[in-house]
């Protein structure tokens, strides 16, 4: 470590202690200007046998105790680091160089499992329903959900799952390492959106080596760390993929992809289907996906594809309107039908009728009747008229618009009367 970054640190260490209670609020805000403290930081954890490693986590302890949230997230941003010095100094069988840093992740799990008032605390997450509309998915867009006794039994019903109340810790053990850590982690991803661009990387890079170590798959990284197997759990690795996820979308593309692979590396191995499914969802959705690996400024946010909202009643569905369409399109087939047989050039159409009396039909749908000197009168005329009508289909082409219009008339009032079976009404003969 250098002298300089050295002295950063001591002056650090100093400053703090020197402040006033009214103070702290403007402190926690100055932090961030520290350009040079956030590396001297890293390079202190990094080394296990540093001897500002000590004060250095009992100051991390003071800011995370002492309720200025820009304070607690200062410390959470080290997370991933410590997580991985623990780690690392476990499989080593090394643990007395890392005594501050279980004391440092230990004391940061008993302020978290606990509220203001000492109490513990119950955590509660509200399982998404495919039902209702959010900003992943919207209802519509999946199609009809079947209506069966069950999903109505269901239906407005939202299922919650609890966490905890846990256990306090004052030491780990193979136990309860995991079940601390996965607990931290979960902690991390609710703050992700404030950690720096370094605490991404630091993430990705505790997902990889965890993952990969002892394994052939790190010779295939060049990771020349520790070789020794680590042990994982599958609550562990979904609270990873949770925050490699968010990395990928905010500038971590490079680290975050191989993190990912790492992850379903280990869970294959280790048949996690919790992390499978986490990660395979993700690693699909990434696909097309114009991901930027300069996004590291500016608004932090992770991209999700929104349905677009459709109208809420079908094109097909059906409604009274739909229906007497459906009525008219058919009434007008039938008469086209009915047209089209009539209106066949020299094709005489027969007459039923009930009243005995002979003849034959004319194109345009009037009958012919003998009369006794010997000539055709049609039906149309009510008066007896003594107009004569030819039969050549070449009169019928050439008459008039009205002419057709009484042939339709004539031809459907034929349609009606031989389906309601009612009798014509007797006409006179002559």
């Amino acid at each position: 470590m250098l002298a300089m970054d050295q002295g950063v640190v001591e002056e650090w260490l100093s400053e703090y202690k020197t402040l006033p209670d009214n103070a702290v609020s403007n402190y926690a805000s100055s932090l961030k200007d520290k350009g040079a403290l956030v590396p001297a930081l890293y390079k202190v954890i990094r080394e296990n046998y540093s001897d500002l490693l000590e004060p250095v986590c009992h100051q991390l302890f003071e800011f995370y105790r002492s309720g200025e949230l820009k304070l607690r997230r200062f410390t959470l941003q080290f997370l991933p680091e410590l997580l991985w010095s623990l780690l690392s100094v476990s499989a080593a069988r090394d643990p007395h160089t890392s005594g501050c840093i279980e004391a440092l992740l230990l004391g940061i799990y008993n302020l978290e499992i606990v509220d203001k008032d000492g109490q513990s605390k119950v955590l509660s997450f509200t399982v998404p329903s495919l039902s209702k509309p959010s900003v992943y998915h919207e209802p519509s867009a999946i199609g009809s959900i079947a209506l069966t006794e069950g999903a109505l039994a269901n239906h407005g019903l939202s299922r919650v799952v609890y966490s905890g109340p846990h256990l306090q810790r004052e030491n780990f053990t193979a136990q309860n390492r995991f079940e601390v850590l996965t607990f931290l982690l979960l902690c991390y991803n609710a703050a992700l959106g404030y950690m720096t661009a370094t605490s991404l990387q630091s993430l990705c890079q505790l997902g990889s080596r965890v993952c990969i170590c002892g394994y052939p798959r790190q010779q295939m990284r060049r990771y020349k760390g520790i070789s020794t197997r680590m042990m994982v759990t599958s609550e562990f690795l979904v609270q990873l993929v949770a925050g490699i996820h968010y990395s990928l979308w905010n500038g971590e593309v490079e680290l975050g992809s191989k993190a990912l692979d790492d992850v379903l590396y280990r869970a294959q191995l280790e048949l996690f289907p919790e992390a499978l499914l986490v990660g395979n969802a993700i690693k699909s959705s990434l696909h097309g996906a114009a991901l930027k690996s300069n996004n590291k400024e500016g608004a932090r946010s992770i991209q999700v594809e929104i349905t677009p909202t459709s109208s809420r009643i079908s094109r097909n569905a059906v409604t009274s309107l739909s229906i007497r369409g459906h009525r008219w399109k058919r009434n007008e087939s039938q008469e086209v039908s009915v047209d089209s047989e009539a209106s066949l050039g020299g094709v005489a159409v027969p007459e039923i009728s009930v009243t005995g009396v002979s003849g034959e039909r004319m194109p345009n749908g009037d009958s012919l009747r003998s009369r006794p000197d010997g000539r055709a009168q049609p039906d149309c005329d009510p008066l007896g008229s003594a107009s004569e009508v030819s039969l050549d289909p070449r009169v019928h082409d050439s008459s008039s618009r009205g002419q057709e219009v009484r042939r339709q008339k004539s031809v459907r009032r034929m349609v009606e009367n031989e389906g309601s079976g009612s009798t014509s009404t007797g006409r006179s003969q002559y």
